[in-house]
């Protein structure tokens, strides 16, 4: 793709590892920021060697991304790093409270010597009373509602992926780009922090909401009282299961017309949408025994037809197959770290019509080591010392620099 992308010519310097750091900046990086990942010696981000919920994390977020592999505990290793984020548009880190403070790259430290930069913290929490605690995505998810909104009574859940990860990494790529844009006004940096404890509040803002209009407590989502009548999963002839809605009275009378329920239309008791709630408990069955008489594919098929909103039971491994997702730009190519090829979700979204692109892959380890130390300007002499001294990791097929003569 030669076409240049949005963030073309931004620097970003990510310290980061886990999910929430590593998704900021993978949404840089496929806009078409240069991100260099800054991965400790000598085995690098603890995220390449997760294995079972966390053996996906490093492919999903970090395409696109050059590494460098550094000893930052070593003054030759810090002073690299002093350099290279003197050049860089933005930072991101989201290691714990005071980590990244105690080897220097404070952001009031950073800032005297870049003014410009751009500083994005994702923590646990913003600032408050519980600003100096770890956390975890399942933590907030326990503390702020939405296990407790997710499982049924008694029985806390957390959500089936990172909800608050991710999306805390994109609210601190959001914050970033209006910083950005803020900067071409000021001249001037900022320091942003994104948070999971917040993200997770903005989660479940509308529970919050319903109990402020209603001034009742919202019942998990297992027993809540649904907006719409027939808003469920439904077993299908060969016992599949399929998600059907029926949302509006508009949509009831295309429904009763198109699967032959007169009695229902006409039912005195279920002209409206909240007369169709109070007798759920006896209508969705009464739908469900009309569903059982469908095959999966045959009812998904009338229902595309009549436009009423449906969906099959899908697990993630499915999604491989989905010929939606597999259409131009859905999919990104991936090579795994052991060389098995497989493709993921790119951004979900478009730009002109354009998609994300896999441009580089996914680092290897010090793989841009010795090119990034060139670039910010250290002699080759100096870089190949440090990778003697064990400062400085290069891939193993990494060509040594070249003399210029």
């Amino acid at each position: 793709m030669t076409e240049a992308l949005p963030l073309d010519g931004i620097r970003a310097v990510e310290f980061t590892h886990m999910v929430m750091g590593p998704t900021c900046g993978m949404i840089l990086a496929d806009l078409g920021a240069e991100v260099v990942k800054v991965e400790p010696v000598p085995q690098g981000d603890n995220t390449r060697r997760l294995v079972g919920a966390g053996a996906g994390f490093f492919a999903t977020f970090n395409r696109n991304k050059r590494s460098l592999a550094v000893d930052m505990k070593a003054p030759a290793g810090k002073a690299l790093v002093q350099r290279l984020l003197q050049r860089a548009d933005v930072m991101i880190e989201n290691f714990r409270p005071g980590a990244i403070d105690k080897l220097g790259f404070s952001y009031e430290a950073l800032s005297v010597v870049n003014p410009k930069l751009i500083y994005c913290s994702l923590k646990g929490f913003l600032s408050g009373p519980y600003e100096h605690r770890t956390a975890l995505d399942e933590v907030v998810q326990m503390m702020g509602g939405l296990a407790y909104m997710t499982g049924p009574p008694g029985r806390p859940l957390r959500a089936g992926a990172s909800v608050n990860d991710i999306m805390g990494g994109m609210f601190g790529a959001i914050g970033i780009l209006a910083a950005l844009q803020e900067r071409n006004r000021t001249g001037r940096g900022q320091r942003i922090t994104s948070a999971l404890f917040e993200n997770n509040a903005f989660l479940v803002a509308s529970h919050m909401a319903q109990f402020a209009v209603t001034g009742k407590a919202p019942d998990p989502m297992p027993n809540r009282i649904s907006a719409w009548a027939i808003y469920d999963v439904f077993t299908t002839a060969e016992g599949d299961q399929v998600f059907v809605g029926v949302v509006t009275d508009t949509q009831w009378k295309i429904f009763c017309e198109a699967f032959d329920l007169p009695e229902l239309f006409n039912d005195p008791r279920l002209k409206t949408n909240p007369e169709r709630v109070a007798l759920r408990d006896w209508l969705v069955p009464e739908v469900g025994k009309t569903f059982a008489k469908f095959g999966k594919a045959e009812l998904m098929a009338k229902c595309e037809a009549i436009g009423l909103p449906y969906a099959p039971i899908t697990r993630p491994q499915d999604l491989f197959d989905d010929p939606h997702l597999n259409g131009p730009g859905g999919m990104v190519d991936i090579v795994l770290p052991d060389g098995r090829r497989t493709k993921l979700p790119g951004l979900p979204l478009e730009m002109s019509g354009r998609r994300s692109v896999n441009r580089t892959g996914l680092p290897g380890l010090g793989q841009d080591s010795r090119a990034i130390a060139a670039e910010i300007g250290l002699p080759q002499a100096e870089v190949e010392r440090l990778v003697a001294e064990g400062v400085l990791l290069v891939e193993a097929n990494e060509p040594a620099l070249q003399n210029d003569d």
